[in-house]
């Protein structure tokens, strides 16, 4: 899960009275989505079930040429996104309070990924 994460890296979140934050992954075997952040059952349930719905070494892959997670990686990134937005109100994500943003890494052994965010709204008197 990110949500901490990303909250540190934009400051400028704290400074919007009301507005969005767009969230974009620049990958195509990676993907973002919003899920309970309390039970890391959780990721562990999603992880199986991604799984078996986009198995690796399936003979009808064309695209194996980078490996047997390559093409489930791609599969689970279409099922799940590339992208989220989320409402700001008074310097806050407005997420309610068991959701958390998740980075869904879909290769075995992936680089570092890189997410664009872009923030839109009505900077608040008061706030930071």
């Amino acid at each position: 899960m990110v949500t901490d994460e990303l909250i540190n890296e934009l400051p400028e979140i704290k400074k919007i009275n009301v507005g969005l934050i767009h969230l974009f992954i620049q990958h195509t075997s990676a993907s973002l989505a919003i899920n309970e952040n309390a039970d890391p059952d959780v990721r562990v349930d999603m992880e199986a079930y991604f799984s078996r719905v986009a198995a690796e070494n399936e003979p009808y892959y064309k695209h194996v040429l980078e490996g047997s997670d390559d093409m489930p990686a791609h599969l689970k990134a279409v099922i799940l996104g590339g992208e989220l937005t989320i409402p700001i109100a008074n310097g806050c994500l407005q997420m309610g309070i068991w959701q958390g943003i998740y980075l869904c890494e879909h290769r075995n052994s992936a680089g570092s990924r890189k997410i664009i965010a872009t923030i839109n709204g009505e900077r608040g008197e008061g706030y930071e």
